[in-house]
């Protein structure tokens, strides 16, 4: 190769940056924030968002939209960010570092992820059809929209619904075209991620980007549409405050939140972990939250100006807005109908492809860290390591290709979205907030009486929401805050009187104090450490409030968001593709429960001088603010911390 074609290779394709501990590291903090954007906005908030709103239009809905955004969204954006920025590893790695027995929570994760990225880049597939068919006069679907759809791209037979008996779904064979793309799009994954995050750091400029370019000016031609007032109206011209006193609009807003950020995939984590040592977290985790809502909230005036457009009407039994039908219905009837249709859908098409590709890229990434960072990984190069995960990838993806895919890609986006995404991050709040230094706890106040706290505390989620299903709202609630008080109660004096008080308002007795100590330590310290990590200088810290929310509003949220999977699984018990889905989503979260009974299995996946990192246990600190002290949760060169956390037992 010449000298040339050699530079041009480096300036596209350039090696990662080292930082001091050897890790490899973003090119900037933009960098790094556009490649977290890129996760976080994709097809969600392009498509299921405007499908969430139309449901529940008018202004109403902003309310549990940002009551979510800062109790939901936010907190466990923070705590992903915090994780891998601190511990600079594989989500795996992180959840180590809080617990040796929550190494399968970080698995989970990941797993979670991958599951997605092998159906996601289907999906991208049929944007790549579309995209394709956009350079053909007329528009092919231009009056058959839903036979070009349904017949020509995804090319699945009608499933057989017997009135006894399962489901059964007669298509064979694979879907061409569809595999061709899949190929295409997942041989774009592979460059975009080989590098490392130098070469993402290149490719998310253009990802992001170019989109946000284009939204706006396929805004400015939606919103100028005729008609498209009215459908604005329906977005943001209306007050239905009745739709308040409902728990639908209250449900859809937290998960529109929830799965529009992207938390509980691994990538925010494994992003992070190529950070700068001391970069400003909090601020970050802002920044990516507020520019992912900022965008999805823009981009509807599109969307609702094509609802007016097309004359569309909530309500209306005959409009059924999703996810699916407004990217491959309802848009593409509309550019199908303006002037210039095939410049307007190339353009639409290319967004959706390039907001696609950052979100794939992005959901494979965490399961390459993982690699790269075990024991298998370290003696080899990333190159191979995200080819075979690719291929490996590709090989899954060819099921969604198939003729039955359709139907599968939609039982396992259904249940690894609604049951196991949901409880793997309720696992993430519950484990950092529990099992992050609880000997010190125990130490304190004892095992019997931690113990009791903890197994009450899980519980009032679990039998609260399964009572609340069984019976009644108000009985769930009342189980579930009755067990919580009780258990509380018992384990106050069960336990023994701590050897440090508490800080402020809990010191003033022995019975507060050991309230705190059970309560609130776990979750108050791992706010403390991180903050040594992510606070440092000027930075911005992570707030006191934030360990309250993250394990005592976030968890009891997701509880009750995820208990509602299992009565809708009861409407697909006969359809042998949501059994199978809904045994990958129940397998996945058994991972939690294998890496908490038997650790030991998962630790090939952390370097071998780094498997001990939660057990190196600091003096306890009381108090709320953190210890004027400089320290580290991990040391990152050699496996053990070097600046250890000072003695602190007064209240700061």
């Amino acid at each position: 190769m010449s000298a040339g074609l050699k530079k041009v290779y480096k300036w596209l394709a350039p090696d990662a940056a080292k930082e001091d501990d050897g890790r490899d590291k973003w090119p900037s903090r933009a960098s790094f924030i556009l490649a977290a954007m890129g996760g976080a906005v994709g097809l969600g908030n392009l498509l299921r968002y405007p499908s969430v709103v139309f449901a529940n239009n008018g202004l109403q809905w902003f309310i549990p939209y940002f009551i979510a955004f800062f109790f939901l969204g936010i907190p466990v954006l923070i705590l992903e960010i915090s994780l891998g920025q601190a511990y600079r590893g594989s989500v795996v790695v992180a959840f180590n570092g809080i617990h040796k027995h929550t190494k399968g929570v970080g698995l989970a994760v990941i797993m979670t992820g991958f599951a997605v990225a092998t159906y996601y880049v289907p999906i991208l597939s049929w944007i790549m059809h579309y995209f394709r068919s956009s350079f053909q006069s007329p528009l092919p679907w231009a009056g058959r929209g839903s036979d070009f759809y349904l017949l020509d791209v995804i090319a699945n037979p009608d499933p057989i619904t017997p009135d006894v008996g399962y489901v059964e779904y007669p298509g064979r064979g694979m879907v061409g075209e569809t595999v061709g793309w899949c190929a295409f799009v997942w041989f774009l994954v592979w460059l975009c991620i080989y590098k490392g995050v130098g070469m993402t750091g290149r490719v998310v400029y253009v990802t992001m980007g170019l989109p946000v370019i284009i939204m706006i000016i396929i805004l400015g031609r939606s919103v100028s549409l005729e008609n498209a007032r009215e459908g604005i109206l329906l977005y943001v011209g209306e007050w239905n405050g009745g739709k308040l006193a409902g728990g639908a609009i209250w449900q859809a807003a937290a998960g529109q939140i929830f799965f529009s950020i992207g938390v509980g995939f691994g990538y925010f984590t494994s992003y992070a972990s190529y950070n700068s040592r001391f970069a400003n977290t909090v601020q970050d985790a802002i920044i990516i939250a507020s520019c992912n809502s900022l965008y999805e909230i823009i981009a509807a005036f599109a969307v609702f100006g094509v609802v007016g457009f097309l004359r569309y009407e909530p309500g209306d039994p005959e409009v059924s807005l999703s996810t699916f039908t407004v990217g491959f219905l309802t848009y593409p009837l509309a550019l199908a109908e303006m002037p210039g249709a095939q410049v307007w859908s190339v353009l639409f098409f290319l967004t959706l492809g390039l907001l696609g590709l950052s979100s794939a890229f992005a959901l494979v990434e965490s399961f390459v860290t993982l690699i790269c960072d075990s024991q298998i990984g370290k003696r080899t190069s990333r190159t191979l390591v995200s080819t075979t995960v690719v291929v490996f990838a590709f090989l899954l993806s060819l099921l969604y290709c198939s003729r039955f895919g359709f139907y599968m890609l939609d039982a396992v986006d259904t249940w690894i979205n609604n049951l196991c995404l949901v409880f793997v991050v309720w696992a993430e709040c519950v484990a950092a907030s529990t099992l992050y230094r609880y000997k010190d706890a125990v130490r304190q106040v004892g095992g019997m009486a931690y113990l009791i706290h903890s197994a009450g505390y899980i519980l009032s989620m679990v039998l609260g929401v399964a009572i609340g299903h069984a019976v009644s709202p108000g009985a769930g609630a009342g189980v579930g805050f009755g067990i919580f008080i009780v258990s509380n109660v018992v384990a106050i004096l069960l336990g023994k009187t701590p050897m440090i008080p508490a800080p402020g308002f809990f010191g003033r007795n022995p019975f507060l104090s050991k309230l705190w100590w059970q309560a609130f330590y776990p979750i108050n310290k791992l706010r403390q450490d991180l903050n040594l990590i992510v606070a440092t200088g000027n930075k911005w810290r992570i707030p006191v409030a934030w360990s309250f929310i993250i394990r005592y509003i976030t968890p009891p949220i997701l509880a009750i968001i995820v208990s509602f999977a299992y009565p809708a699984f009861y409407l697909k018990r006969q359809d042998p593709l949501h059994i199978a889905a809904f045994t990958l989503a129940h397998l996945i979260m058994c991972i939690t429960g294998v890496g908490f009974i038997v650790p030991k299995w998962f630790d090939v996946f952390i370097p071998p001088h780094r498997l001990n990192e939660a057990a190196d246990m600091y003096t306890p600190t009381t108090g709320m603010m953190e210890p004027q002290s400089t320290g580290r949760i991990a040391d990152y060169e050699k496996g053990h911390t070097k600046d250890k956390v000072s003695p602190s037992t007064s209240i700061e």
